[in-house]
């Protein structure tokens, strides 16, 4: 017998039963040390059934499984809402924020009292609202760290005019709007100067955030108008926070005169971040110049930073958040190094801690106290007066200062745009007493609102000014004769893998074709400062190789929320005749384990569930595309060449087998891929090409335009060697399904393939 075999097995075996022998030992023996009358034994008076219920129910009550089963329904339903704003082309903040009111007393509360008493306990709101402060705080931070303070100095004459003029306009309006309302909606013993300074404040607010999304999605970042409006909005967004801090100083006082100690704290704190931290701060963040990642304690570092600023500022008596805002504005002004740290930061903040706060917002915002028309004109009379003074404020201080109405009415649009950054402040006037409930109510209202109406309002401005050159160039686009050949990537390196490809397709038509390289880039991943970095090395590859081509190559860069849907739609609308893409690729692709975590997806991502219920989604069926992929097949009206790659360089020696007459289509693409020069064999997979006259003719009449480039071939088995001797296999939808399915054995060897899809 061979002992060696075992002898881990023995090993294991004798370990494990010598400890059990000696703990079992020493309890026995230290159950002799008890002293009897001092041990309280617990004695359960109902079934072991009953005692499990009362123990699982005091568990389901138990502060952090509270915690835990809140953030869980928060998340979710955050998502389900920003999901159904994203698909109505609105900011996902928007949906997040119609969830927290959702959540709350104004609908779950009012029809599920139960339900939401056992979920939002009163007595659990208090852990919400400091897991929620910390999420805004690492929000604030962000925020700070997306200002590109260098735009503000070289760009800010025209930009800090529209900026202020869109403060000090809604500010004064404001003011006059709380004379109209102070007696019937501030909390009693509020001063008129406090309530004033907050309404003001909430009426001259922009969402910095919300507003550079808007303005990447809208493609606005390069022109001279989104660099207007992004200073706009920056200068807006420091001068606001330190309104605010002025203004939560001058409420806790009670009047400015008590304040300003506060208010000379709070100077001295700014200066000494300016002159003292931030200089410290870029020495370390010299040290990380060129790495692509950063050291722990380098974070260590920023993050004490970021805490020690916010309890500053808490102590001085000007809220966290404040200091928060300003430790991310005087972080190192290197791209790279903030990208690193917001990557860092951004997931946990924006993902899981700030929804707490919307839903926290949503449990104080009481619509339901909003009972009769008088309360409802107040709203729209607030509503109104917010309109007029942010959006109709910035709209002609920027056409004064020389800008076109176009253009002026779009600064005006985004400027109006409110969102979170309006929230924080009203539940900054909530917590310190100033808003009642009811004020507190409209005011929340008229942020979703005026947030709401930036999208339509640009909508709208636009259809206005269309002019008639535009119109034309769409007719002259429409009637353009050239083979227009789009091509959509991901990654740079596929950019120019993709590229290639399309040379392949069009080389020789010199100036009878058009080459557009597109890159659509999740909005989510960029930030404000660095989106001309980001689509330059985007775009680095495809440049490149469009030199070594000799290709003149049209590109289109995107920031989307929807990817799928902006894609299909740029591709329908521009009248392309080839849409070339990458096939997605994934680690579980094919196994059981890869449908389940796709149905996992799924639930989270509403629309997979949605494609799932409707049929065009299985879980156990493989599928022969990823779900980008299909999507993007599903959407699209114009053929669509997916691309499987393996080290595709050119397709000089292409083969496409054709195993039904569906595939014949498939010969237009060898006639285009011929004229370049490619070697073409075409496999008569099924036996039907010699039976097919019509099928015959057109290769017959292919050969005579360009002899010894195509050859018909009719073996039932096609070797290794063969396979690993092409550059590109051409192969129909419908067909490489079947292959699929089929587990070919092809599919080991295949040279990178080329899936066409027709519509």
């Amino acid at each position: 017998m061979n002992w060696g075999k075992y002898r881990n097995l023995i090993f294991y075996i004798v370990t494990i039963a010598f400890f059990s022998c000696l703990m079992y030992l020493f309890i026995i023996e230290g159950q002799t040390l008890e002293i009897k009358e001092n041990i309280v034994t617990k004695t359960n008076t109902g079934s072991t059934w009953e005692n499990f219920q009362e123990s699982f129910k005091t568990n389901l009550h138990h502060p952090l499984a509270l915690l835990l089963a809140q953030i869980v329904t928060i998340i979710l339903v955050a998502r389900l809402f920003g999901w159904i704003c994203m698909k109505i082309k609105q900011p996902t903040v928007i949906g997040e924020m119609i969830a927290g009111i959702v959540l709350g007393p104004s609908l779950l509360g009012m029809y599920f009292p139960e339900f939401s008493a056992f979920l939002f306990p009163k007595e659990s709101l208090g852990n919400l609202q400091f897991l929620s402060q910390i999420g805004l705080i690492l929000f604030m931070y962000i925020v700070g760290m997306e200002l590109d303070l260098s735009v503000l100095r070289k760009k800010a004459h025209d930009a800090v005019v529209i900026s202020h003029a869109s403060i000090i306009i809604p500010f004064a309006l404001g003011i006059g709007l709380s004379y109209f309302v102070y007696q019937e909606f501030a909390p009693e013993g509020i001063q008129f100067t406090s309530f004033a300074l907050f309404i003001a404040i909430s009426m001259s607010i922009t969402a910095f955030p919300v507003l550079a999304r808007i303005v990447q999605e809208r493609n606005l970042q390069k022109t001279k108008l989104g660099t207007i409006v992004i200073t706009c909005a920056a200068a807006d967004d420091i001068t606001a926070w330190c309104i605010l801090a002025a203004v939560i100083a001058i409420v806790k006082a009670g009047s400015f005169a008590s304040s300003i100690y506060v208010i000379i704290m709070a100077v001295a704190y700014v200066f000494l971040m300016i002159k003292i931290v931030r200089p410290f701060l870029k020495r370390i963040g010299d040290l990380q110049a060129g790495k692509n990642t950063i050291s722990k304690p380098m974070v260590a570092i920023f993050f004490l930073t970021l805490i020690l600023s916010a309890y500053a500022t808490e102590v001085i008596g000007i809220h966290a958040l404040f200091g928060a805002f300003m430790a991310g504005a005087i972080m190192p002004e290197n791209a790279k190094f903030r990208t690193l740290f917001i990557d860092k930061v951004e997931d946990v903040a924006l993902v899981l801690l700030l929804p707490l706060f919307f839903v926290f917002t949503g449990l104080r915002t009481q619509i339901g106290l909003l009972n009769d028309s008088h309360l409802w004109i107040t709203a729209g009379f607030i509503i109104l007066t917010a309109v007029i003074g942010k959006f109709i404020g910035s709209a002609l201080t920027a056409r004064f200062v020389g800008i076109n109405w176009k253009e002026s009415l779009t600064i005006g649009a985004l400027m109006n745009t409110r969102g979170l950054m309006e929230l924080i402040v009203l539940n900054i006037g909530y917590d310190l007493g100033v808003l009642s409930p009811e004020i507190f109510a409209m005011l929340v209202i008229m942020a979703l609102f005026t947030t709401f109406m930036t999208g339509p309002a640009l909508d709208f401005i636009n259809f206005i000014f269309r002019s008639k050159k535009s119109s034309d160039e769409d007719t002259s686009n429409n009637n353009d004769s050239k083979y227009r050949v789009l091509l959509s990537f991901d990654k740079p390196e596929s950019g120019s893998t993709l590229l290639k490809l399309a040379h392949d397709f069009t080389n020789k038509m010199n100036g009878n074709k058009s080459i557009t390289a597109m890159n659509i880039a999740p909005v989510d991943e960029m930030h404000a400062y660095d989106i001309n970095e980001y689509e330059d090395a985007q775009f680095k590859n495809v440049i490149e190789t469009s030199h070594e081509l000799k290709l003149e190559v049209t590109t289109l860069f995107k920031a989307s929320t929807d990817i799928e849907s902006d894609l299909a739609g740029i591709s329908n609308k521009g009248n392309y005749d080839l849409l070339l893409i990458m096939l997605g690729k994934s680690m579980y692709e094919g196994s059981l384990l890869g449908r389940l975590l796709g149905f996992t997806t799924k639930i989270i991502n509403p629309e997979k569930l949605l494609n799932t219920v409707k049929g065009k989604g299985n879980i156990f069926n493989n599928s022969p595309f990823d779900d980008f992929t299909l999507q993007i097949l599903d959407k699209t009206n114009i053929p669509v060449g997916v691309l499987v790659e393996k080290d595709f360089k050119s397709a000089d020696k292409v083969f496409i087998p054709m195993f039904n007459l569906s595939d014949f289509y498939l010969l237009e693409y060898a006639k285009r891929l011929i004229n370049n020069n490619s070697q073409i064999i075409i496999l008569d997979a099924a036996g039907q090409i010699r039976n097919n006259i019509e099928v015959k003719e057109l290769i017959r009449s292919i050969e005579q335009v360009a002899p010894n480039h195509i050859t018909l071939y009719n073996e039932k088995k096609i070797e290794k060697e063969f396979l690993a001797s092409q550059d590109l296999m051409l192969v129909s939808s419908k067909s490489w399904k079947n292959l699929i399915d089929s587990k070919s054995l092809w599919l080991s060897d295949i040279p990178s393939t080329l899936i066409i899809s027709n519509p």
